[in-house]
């Protein structure tokens, strides 16, 4: 088995199989990823791709077979929950998840211009931009500086939760994710061209902050939402 800095294979999806023209490429990349969080909660570490040999292989081109829009929180480490390495993954963050056109605009350049055939919104529990965002709208009040603008973008999500009678904190996380996912499809006509057209899908997944697992919250095409839930 591989480690960081020693020779040998390294354990990685196929770049061939998860080109976005290749049929399924959506599929085998959710597999990927669902792997390899799998080795991360059961500590089955691999640390595919963190070596010499690929740094050097990667440092004149990239072809990422995920993107990853989280949230900044620092427990939400993408190539460690999901135990990738470099040129893996094409990671966005900002708190909250929150999506402006500067993350949409990576995204494009993700799917559009590298090929890559899944994107990801990652959230997570126990959520503080979330709970700001409640909190800010119990007391009809909005936070000093830039904080303000992700509490908005965040607000929407949490008059969803309170139109459906949700209260619960990590329930009420979810219903962002999934409106996230509904944000990026609605936003980019180009992400929603490339769903439609079979070369990509979007996935919501929450993150247990103790157990280290993913769930699926939402995806487009749906039937990807039922993979997770039957994954190892």
């Amino acid at each position: 088995m591989s480690r960081p800095g020693t020779p040998g294979p390294q354990p990685g999806p196929d770049r061939e199989a998860l080109s976005a023209d290749h049929a399924g490429a959506p599929q085998r990349a959710l597999a990927e990823l669902l792997a390899g969080n799998h080795r991360f909660v059961t500590d089955a570490l691999r640390h595919p791709n963190q070596d010499a040999g690929r740094r050097a292989a990667v440092a004149t081109g990239q072809h990422p077979f995920a993107v990853i829009v989280g949230c900044s929180d620092s427990r939400l480490a993408a190539e460690i929950i999901f135990d990738r390495g470099l040129g893996d993954l094409f990671v966005v963050r900002t708190a909250g998840h929150t999506v402006g056109p500067e993350v949409l605009g990576s995204v494009e350049y993700a799917v559009a211009v590298l090929g890559t055939p899944l994107v990801v919104v990652l959230g997570h529990d126990s959520c503080g931009a979330v709970q700001a965002a409640r909190e800010a709208l119990a007391t009809d009040t909005t936070p000093p500086g830039h904080l303000g603008a992700v509490v908005d973008a965040v607000v929407p999500s949490l008059r969803r939760a309170q139109d459906a009678g949700v209260q619960e904190l990590d329930e009420i996380v979810d219903i962002h994710i999934a409106r996230t996912v509904e944000t990026m499809l609605d936003s980019s006509a180009t992400l929603a061209a490339e769903v439609a057209a079979g070369r990509c899908a979007v996935v919501g997944m929450s993150y247990r902050l103790a157990a280290g697992e993913v769930r699926a919250v939402a995806a487009e095409p749906a039937e990807l939402a039922g993979a997770m839930a039957t994954a190892p």
